[in-house]
């Protein structure tokens, strides 16, 4: 019986991580619907006020699609704002314009769909929605809709109030970035203008912007997800080169730490003891709470210029207890939270953006438990790769 059980347990370990993944991701979903619902009704509400009485149409159809694209997939090249507001009111401007045509229904259609291609293609507007704005007036007749007043009632109101109500809600709900941002052309963690370091080798951005432009067909991706696409590949690819080394693997074990109430002082002899950068902070559990380096030191001490460097940096780590002041004089008053750490089952590929582009030298390991059970640092991980490169 219990042989049987061991042999299953691995099957039930994936069928419990999957309902986790698949509980987290109904969440997600359920949160999308109940944004889009609001979204929704507040931009009825609001065109409802504004729209004046003469225009009896307050809603786009097309607004429905609109939202599904701004909310479901957020970094689409189509659901940026530009594109959003532009090729809706391109769309339906020339949607008006081809209801005047003394054609008939199934020429002026025809039209009004090729030009309002034509238009988003040249004007780099690409949004499919657009093209339903444009057919409203086209089926129900331009006085049905208002004339070119149509472009401002309720086209535009209500792609402005989606805009606002986007940008809202995946900053401060969804947790999303939107509008999507480019690729950054230089290190924003070291402030200079090249390139991160993990960007020099391989596919870099200028790369990315060449084959896109050469690429005969319309892509729905951006050159930042495109680029996470590739560097994910790239770690995949990396880890079926060097093998299942994990962090666990090159980690350092026996760790120096401090609790959030260590002096200053304290802190300040063990990582001049240890010869260390860097001291996780720790609470009863054992839990990372947060991490006190040399550079939070250097920055609380007032060091502004070389004058008296080391009598300034002494004074602020040394306590004096007979002065009341508001200076600090424990751990946890400086040191940085939370903390990012990495788990020890993590593979050693899963380092390399993060000590490369991150601007991290250690990284605290925890276990299933959050507990720290050791810290890599990226000499452990020029050891691993080395030792990786020799064994090939």
């Amino acid at each position: 019986m219990s042989s049987t059980f061991k042999a299953l347990s691995p099957f039930f370990a994936r069928i419990s991580t999957s309902a986790t993944v698949g509980a987290q991701g109904l969440k997600a979903q359920f949160l999308i619907v109940f944004v889009s619902f609001i979204a929704m009704l507040i931009i009825a509400l609001i065109s409802f006020w504004f729209t004046p009485q003469w225009q009896s149409l307050i809603l786009v159809a097309s607004t429905g699609a609109t939202i599904t694209l701004v909310f479901m997939v957020p970094n689409s090249p189509l659901s940026q704002p530009y594109p959003l507001i532009m090729g809706h009111v391109t769309c339906a401007t020339i949607g008006v314009s081809c209801a005047y045509l003394p054609v008939e229904l199934y020429f002026s259609a025809a039209i009004c769909v090729s030009v309002c291609i034509l238009a988003m293609t040249l004007l780099k507007c690409m949004h499919p929605p657009g093209g339903a704005t444009a057919m409203m007036p086209v089926i129900v007749g331009a006085q049905g809709v208002g004339g070119y007043y149509f472009v401002l009632f309720p086209v535009l109101l209500n792609m402005v109030l989606l805009l606002a109500l986007s940008i809202a809600c995946h900053r401060w709900l969804l947790k999303n970035e939107y509008p999507s941002r480019p690729l950054p052309k230089a290190d924003p963690i070291h402030k200079h203008n090249d390139v991160s370091p993990l960007n020099r080798l391989g596919v870099s951005q200028s790369d990315l912007t060449s084959t896109l432009k050469e690429y005969d067909a319309y892509l729905d991706i951006t050159e930042k997800d495109l680029a996470s696409v590739i560097g994910k590949a790239q770690q995949k690819a990396y880890t079926r080169k060097f093998g299942e080394i994990r962090c666990s693997d090159i980690m350092s074990a026996d760790v120096k730490t401090v609790e959030f109430g260590t002096q200053l002082e304290e802190a300040w002899a063990m990582l001049r003891l240890h010869k260390v950068k860097l001291l996780p902070v720790v609470d009863e559990q054992n839990k990372v709470i947060g991490i006190i380096s040399l550079v939070d030191f250097l920055k609380r001490a007032d060091l502004k210029n070389y004058d008296g460097f080391a009598t300034r940096l002494t004074n602020f780590v040394k306590r004096d207890p007979k002065m009341n002041d508001n200076k600090p004089y424990q751990v946890g008053q400086i040191m940085a939270s939370p903390a990012f750490t990495i788990h020890q089952d993590d593979l050693i590929a899963s380092l390399v953006p993060l000590l490369s582009d991150k601007g991290l030298h250690h990284i605290p390991v925890v276990n299933d438990q959050q507990k720290l059970v050791g810290i890599v640092t990226q000499s452990d991980l020029i050891a691993a790769l080395y030792s990786g490169a020799i064994a090939l």
